[in-house]
């Protein structure tokens, strides 16, 4: 019965998905206006070469963001039923902190919250 219920999903997933953008293509305004391809820039011509390569440190700070966002995210419902859970929980988010907050350390050791 797993098996058979993997495949079910796995099938309606692709039926959805190509339902979806096969519906959207149906239904979508097409335009054959050559300035809609153009790239836009503030509505002005673009000068010096598109492809500009960013500094890493600005995705690493993002990734950063997303890593104690998700944090916040875990904490919040943790702290709601936090009576409910007793000491062993208190120990295992203790251990959760000193961990992100590690790793907190680390990054900002290696500089990777310096914004230049």
């Amino acid at each position: 019965m797993g098996s058979e219920a993997i495949i079910v999903f796995f099938l309606a997933g692709v039926v959805l998905v190509a339902g979806a953008n096969f519906l959207s293509n149906l239904v979508s305004h097409k335009s054959d206006n050559p300035q809609k391809r153009e790239p836009y820039e503030s509505g002005m011509k673009t000068i010096g070469p598109t492809w500009v390569q960013f500094k890493v440190g600005y995705y690493l700070f993002a990734i950063l963001f997303l890593i104690f966002d998700v944090e916040v995210a875990f904490l919040v419902p943790w702290a709601v039923v936090f009576g409910d859970i007793g000491g062993i929980a208190f120990i295992e988010i203790l251990i959760f902190l000193v961990i992100l907050g590690l790793g907190l350390l680390y990054a900002w050791k290696k500089g990777a919250l310096k914004w230049e």
